[in-house]
């Protein structure tokens, strides 16, 4: 095994990159900035349970506008859902008003931050972690994955670029509670840091989970806002204040209220 990863979930590329988890690219300039030039085998750790909690990599992005490109040449051009997908997907982000945002394009180019394009697979995607304070390039998403529907989709896509602006699994460290089985993720050689304020106990709705369903809204939950605000908050989501009296952050008041539940009580008890 490889920092705790099974054998059977890694993959050694042809572009010296390492696919670990299923849907995780380690680079080797990632590897080399987040442990200083060690070898892989030099992570091996026995890692504790843990609680259910959101977790980060030892890198991040540095906060500004990125482009998102989204692929439409030749064999690798993203389908019609994938391309509807995209924009949700792109759309879940900025709707959150971080200091990380983006914008996004349909083009046959690949000058751009982020650049998500179709391979041949069942379904899912696969992207990789920061490196030098940008984040990682590539998104690749299976073909097979439209099949699902555009919220699949827009889930998978939602929670690949999470990877590459530095989201690990929520459930790294026991991949069975999404997966059906697997075990510890481990380090990986990139880190698992707790983002505080995630809280302890199953995260089902949880985006960054390491196995999705066909069941899947493509939005996040509540928990995986609180770690995006956490790392790269901005204004926050929309809240109370200006609407109903309520100060700001305490709940919203438009259609997120709908979307994650809790504010709907707090609007209540909070804006009347």
């Amino acid at each position: 095994m490889i920092a705790d990863y099974p054998e059977s979930e890694i993959e050694l590329r042809d572009d010296n990159t390492v696919l670990v988890g299923g849907d995780t690219v380690v680079t080797l300039d990632a590897s080399r900035e987040i442990a200083g030039l060690r070898q892989l085998e030099s992570m091996l750790e026995d890692e504790a349970a843990e609680d259910f909690r959101h977790y980060r990599t030892n890198n991040l992005v540095n906060p500004r506008t990125f482009t998102v490109v989204g692929y439409t040449g030749g064999s690798n051009a993203l389908d019609a859902t994938m391309k509807s997908a995209l924009q949700m997907a792109v759309a879940n982000y900025n709707a959150l008003n971080l200091d990380v945002k983006f914008t996004l394009s349909f083009a046959t180019s690949t000058s751009a931050d982020i650049v998500v394009y179709k391979v041949s697979g069942a379904g899912g995607g696969s992207a990789g972690f920061p490196s030098g304070g940008n984040p990682y390039k590539w998104v690749q998403i299976h073909d097979g994955t439209s099949a699902y529907g555009v919220d699949v989709v827009e889930h998978v896509m939602t929670h690949e670029i999470g990877h590459t602006l530095g989201f690990r699994h929520t459930d790294y460290f026991n991949r069975s509670l999404s997966c059906g089985s697997g075990g510890n993720e481990g380090d990986g050689g990139v880190g698992a840091n707790h983002i505080p304020g995630t809280p302890t106990g199953f995260d089902a709705n949880s985006i960054m989970l390491s196995c999705f369903s066909a069941g899947e809204d493509g939005e996040f939950g509540a928990n995986d806002i609180t770690a995006l605000n956490a790392l790269y908050g901005g204004a926050g989501a929309p809240s109370c204040a200006g609407f109903c009296g309520g100060n700001a952050g305490t709940c919203w008041c438009d259609s997120y209220c709908a979307q994650y539940g809790d504010c709907c009580a707090d609007k209540v008890q909070v804006c009347g």
